[in-house]
């Protein structure tokens, strides 16, 4: 689950620290899932797929158990210290369902582990917490149950449609969300004041550009962006934003598109005007030290952003209270209203289990039941429509929202929020490699930031890095680029 202090910077570490780990574990196991796909071919003389960990309606049927009487395994993370009265709570509710946790420590460590189980063929949970960008990973190999078998595809109105969305694989919902990070502008009002910006009148990318230039001339900048992997998930939100898709995953086979797909070179073409006109601090990466100092200090005027940020700007940039404000983002053609998902996370059944159905209805317990309630009471930013409206959650006069509405000017923070939540959204997908994405964007991106190369060059270069790993794990990947 997202804890708004410290989910966002601790995810994106420990993607970078396991990265190389993990892609030696991704080849050895896709090169033992092919093996036994291709053994078990000949065996059967069946078309199966060439990764599956299941075959989806047969295992999903033998393997539901009782929906009613299990004792479930759950491996997940627990910044917020809630999971031990939300099992509790269950529980009570399903007196003949135990669900044991175990902490296995950040997200990184969680996919870690489940990759090793998978591997093994043996010793993965019932139910598992996953970053969104990671179920593509586990949905492709068959590793995690088709959660259509127990209806959940019919609770898609029901959620928000960005983290909805990340969560799909071949049209199908393969976990269910926990909580959402719609991407927002974040703006310190004093400063754009000094340049002689009026920051909620920046509706357009156009807007932000002109902006930009007048903010670099009182001696800040209006964003950093060094192109590390820190600023990995920034890019795939906002090109998401911009309509583009990367790269397109049906099961074994992935197009990577960086620079000829018409969102990507939207995209592309603004950051390199940034970049030209030094209208981006390309020196400062997300996260760092630097970059709190200079949220701090003012030097930095505006963040595009999740939503779980504000309490990271109170911790971060403590002087600048009162100063800051929030807005939907600027959009690529006036008048639009087109967001994207920046972070979130979300539970899924695995394929390994034998109690399946049971598994599901903890599953559904905390993401659309009654725990969903529970974990937005606190803190984690909700992803179901019904506690995005409500009064709870909007309400200004609740201790925690006065505390973050002070900070902001005496906005009504969650009321912005909540309505960048249920804004709509393109298509998007995350490769099944997600980890050595991440890792090796600074690799390649940071060249074009550091004025090395173009961004155009850069992604061309990131777009051969992807597709080379890609076939090096057995996947068929074919580069536009």
């Amino acid at each position: 689950m997202h804890s708004a202090a410290d989910v966002p910077k601790h995810m994106r570490l420990t993607c970078n620290q396991h990265a190389k780990r993990m892609a030696e574990r991704e080849k050895n196991m896709r090169n033992m899932e092919k093996a036994l796909a291709a053994v078990a071919a000949v065996a059967t003389l069946a078309s199966l797929t060439a990764c599956g960990g299941s075959d989806g309606g047969n295992d999903a049927k033998a393997n539901a158990g009782d929906a009613d009487k299990a004792d479930l395994v759950f491996w997940g993370w627990d910044t917020g210290n809630t999971m031990k009265a939300l099992i509790a709570d269950f529980e009570k509710a399903n007196p003949g369902i135990t669900v044991k946790f175990n902490n296995t420590g950040t997200a990184s460590d969680t996919q870690t582990a489940l990759s090793n189980a998978v591997a093994a063929g043996k010793g993965a949970p019932d139910v598992v917490m996953l970053e969104d960008p990671t179920v593509t990973q586990f949905a492709v190999t068959g590793d995690l149950v088709d959660l259509t078998t127990y209806g959940a595809d019919k609770l898609e109105d029901d959620f928000s449609a960005g983290p909805w969305s990340k969560l799909q694989y071949d049209g199908k919902p393969y976990a269910l969300p926990i909580d959402s990070g719609p991407e927002v502008f974040f703006y310190n009002d004093a400063v754009l004041k000094k340049a002689g910006v009026d920051g909620s009148q920046i509706k357009t990318w156009d807007d932000y550009y002109e902006a930009a230039k007048k903010v670099k001339a009182i001696g800040a900048y209006m964003t950093n962006n060094s192109g590390s992997s820190m600023e990995y998930q920034p890019f795939t939100a906002q090109a998401w934003q911009a309509g583009a898709q990367p790269w397109k995953v049906d099961g074994e086979n992935i197009t990577i598109d960086m620079t000829k797909d018409s969102g990507m070179k939207k995209y592309i073409e603004f950051q390199q005007k940034l970049i030209d006109e030094d209208l981006v601090d390309t020196k400062i990466a997300n996260w760092s030290d630097d970059w709190n100092r200079a949220l701090n200090e003012g030097d930095i005027a505006t963040l595009t952003i999740g939503a779980w940020m504000p309490v990271n700007l109170m911790n971060g940039a403590p002087d600048q209270a009162g100063n800051w404000r929030v807005a939907q983002l600027p959009q690529w053609n006036e008048g639009d209203e087109v967001s994207a998902e920046d972070g979130g996370s979300a539970l899924a059944v695995v394929s390994q289990s034998k109690q399946q159905a049971a598994a599901y209805k903890f599953v559904e317990y905390l993401t659309h039941g009654a725990g969903a309630q529970t974990m937005a009471d606190t803190g984690t930013f909700p992803s179901l429509k019904k506690i995005l409206s409500s009064d709870s959650f909007t309400n200004p006069n609740t201790e925690a929202n006065k505390k973050v509405n002070d900070y902001f000017g005496g906005q009504n923070v969650n009321e912005i929020l909540s309505e960048a939540a249920q804004r709509k959204v393109s298509a998007f997908q995350y490769l099944p490699y997600n980890p050595y994405a991440q890792s090796t964007f600074g690799d390649q991106i940071s060249k074009a930031y550091s004025e090395d190369i173009t961004l155009e060059e850069a992604f061309v270069n990131y777009s051969k890095a992807l597709t080379d790993h890609g076939n090096q794990q057995g996947y068929t990947v074919t580069s536009k680029d």
